[in-house]
């Protein structure tokens, strides 16, 4: 794969990771609920999702692409090619992985502190 493809490839992948960061944040159903203590519950909450690490298992998924690739990519011929493409898919799904889990975690948390998450 040529450098100036890969180049492009790996941006595309960071501008997807980084929308997918962006997720929205949980709905909360606000009747009775008091401000200031959601306010403290969604910090510690936050918290809890930020220690799933993204970078690191789209590093582990890129890895594990680019072995995956790379083999299918030597039967077809162009072993490198498809180090390249296995490497982004790989990065870009465990990326993804991490921010769905990343989600569960916190809507779980503020759940299980009694508040009705809407989405």
């Amino acid at each position: 794969m040529p450098k100036s493809a890969l180049m492009l490839a790996s941006l595309v992948v960071s501008a997807m990771l980084a929308a997918c960061a962006a997720h929205p944040d949980p709905i909360i159903d606000m009747q009775g609920v008091n401000e200031a203590k959601l306010a403290t519950d969604w910090a510690e909450c936050k918290s809890y999702s930020e220690e799933i690490r993204a970078g690191t298992g789209a590093a582990k998924g890129a890895a594990g692409g680019a072995v995956v690739g790379a083999a299918t990519g030597a039967v077809g011929g162009d072993a490198g090619r498809g180090a390249g493409y296995g490497a982004i898919y790989g990065a870009t799904r465990s990326g993804l992985n991490a921010d769905r889990d990343k989600q569960m975690v916190f809507k779980r948390c503020l759940r299980g502190r009694g508040y009705r998450v809407l989405n």
